[in-house]
């Protein structure tokens, strides 16, 4: 499915709204739905037990969203956290220059895809698609032009050169996506935090930060958590919470917001074991996605413009409809963040480690995930048109959200046969009253029942339960599955049975593990 057809099934069926819509919108900033809220939700807490529940040695925090200005100074997003930004003199608008650059890659890197599926075609199951990479000439160049581009920004970007970032849109020809112009500005740096005052001070003294990032309430708290809680190295801290960037944003829905929310999770460890620790979490975070998510979808990408934080970076990246882009990070952050906060604040954040009978800063290895940009993959792969399954006829197509149904915003939904007849709307709303105490459902007897099946269907429900004038006489309904369409009938009494260990979410985190 296109990513328009996407977007507007999200809004059309509850997931996500414009926010401020009845205003004509803010740029960059959506609200969350009756469906898309459980969904979230549901992905948030798949993370959170994953993490926190499946992790002796993991424990979670909630920091507040205001920080001591300090804190943003020592972790150098006052003087560092910028993008480069550029402006078109003719069509008015402000880009990222990275990312107009990124951008041009992955057109060229479309091209050599459609090189490889159309030797793929013409060669059939003869096709060697890695010596067609080593000896064809266009895919040669595709790459080549690839390459150069990838390592002239990391370059550039690395040394904060905006000259040559500007040289670098000026020689791959790059025009503004919307007019075609090529009049460009110079590149400027432009900080990325939200600011605002503390009370009714005035100046520099009063001045806070939305923070940009929920780590540094992390490192904030080393000793509180370690203090409190007696772990010993290794060991992590999880949080979820908003963070706020006031960035160019692309038109990419909710992959970019000015709003957004992160999960994070700092793992401190043993200086000179960051190798160990960073490949044991690449590995660990990249199974937890293929739980969901087929791992065509998933790739890792080494980042060739390092933060000035870390010794090792790597992305995992989802093919959403607008390329392979950034779903996680996990990040090697040394030592620098707990000793930046340690010298601007005087006060240590060391740990006594009993067996090297010494004190040290510990080093981190960070993975951070955007809640948003996961819900955004997840309807991006669970979203399909599909042919009825076992009907012959090809018009025959319904819309299904296919999500695992742990994450599924409803688990199942009651219906009644006929919503004029009082016996059976007693017996549904009764399943239905008795079912909410162990999961999320929803009666619905606003439709014909075939009617109520795709609409369910859409917005991703398991299981839907029919109420029939059967029911009334041995106490069974019908249970259809979204999925494969088979109806079977259960008794009333064992519908939670039946549905409550294919909905938990344990099914879900064991299959990760």
């Amino acid at each position: 499915m296109d990513f328009k057809a996407l977007t507007a099934h999200a809004k059309e069926n509850g997931f996500i709204y414009q926010s401020s819509e009845i205003y004509d919108g803010l740029a960059a900033a959506y609200d969350y739905g009756p469906n898309g809220v459980l969904l979230k939700n549901n992905l948030k807490e798949y993370w959170w037990r994953s993490m926190v529940q499946l992790h002796d040695n993991i424990v979670g925090i909630d920091a507040a969203i205001f920080m001591h200005p300090k804190t943003w100074k020592a972790s150098g997003h006052v003087d560092a956290f910028n993008d480069p930004l550029i402006d078109n003199k003719d069509s008015q608008k402000r880009y990222r220059a990275d990312v107009l650059v990124e951008e041009y890659i992955d057109k060229v890197e479309g091209k050599l895809n459609k090189e490889i599926a159309k030797a793929q075609k013409r060669f059939g199951e003869a096709f060697d698609e890695a010596e067609y990479r080593r000896t064809n000439a266009n895919v040669l160049r595709y790459q080549g032009q690839m390459d150069d581009a990838a390592k002239k920004l990391a370059t550039a970007m690395t040394d904060g050169d905006m000259e040559a970032l500007r040289q670098l849109i000026e020689d791959l020809d790059i025009s503004e996506p919307d007019t075609g112009s090529k009049n460009w500005t110079e590149v400027r740096q432009f900080n990325l935090m939200f600011s605002t005052q503390l009370g009714n001070i005035a100046g520099e003294e009063g001045k806070l930060y939305l923070r940009p990032e929920t780590a540094q309430g992390i490192f904030v708290n080393f000793t509180n958590v370690r203090n409190t809680t007696r772990q010993k190295l290794p060991f992590g801290i999880a949080q979820i919470g908003k963070a706020f960037r006031n960035e160019i944003v692309a038109r990419q829905f909710i992959f970019r917001m000015r709003e957004f929310e992160q999960m994070e999770m700092q793992f401190f460890i043993a200086p000179g074991t960051q190798q160990e620790w960073y490949e044991r979490w690449k590995e660990t975070r990249l199974k937890w996605h293929l739980a969901l998510h087929p791992r065509e979808k998933l790739r890792f990408h080494d980042h060739d413009n390092l933060a000035h934080y870390a010794d090792a970076a790597v992305d995992i990246q989802f093919e959403f409809p607008f390329g392979f882009k950034e779903l996680e990070g996990i990040h090697s952050r040394t030592d620098f963040d707990l000793t930046a906060h340690q010298e601007l604040s005087g006060k240590k954040l060391q740990y006594f480690d009993p067996e090297r009978e010494e004190s040290y800063v510990p080093y981190v290895v960070e993975t951070s995930i955007g809640a948003d940009r996961l819900f955004l993959a997840t309807l991006t792969h669970a979203l399909r048109e599909e042919q009825v399954p076992g009907q012959d006829d090809p018009k025959n197509t319904r819309t299904v959200l296919a999500l695992h149904p742990a994450i599924a915003p409803i688990k199942a939904a009651i219906m009644p046969l006929k919503r004029n007849h009082d016996e059976l709307v007693s017996l549904a709303k009764s399943i239905f009253n008795d079912l909410r105490f162990h999961f999320e459902v929803q009666y619905d007897d606003t439709g014909s029942i075939g009617k109520l099946y795709r609409r369910q269907d859409a917005v991703g429900t398991p299981f839907c339960i029919t109420v029939d004038f059967d029911s009334l006489e041995d106490n069974t309904v019908t249970v259809r599955d979204r999925d494969t369409l088979e109806q079977v009938r259960v008794r009333v009494e064992d519908l939670v049975g039946m549905i409550g260990p294919r909905v938990d979410m344990g099914s879900l985190l064991r299959s990760a593990q």
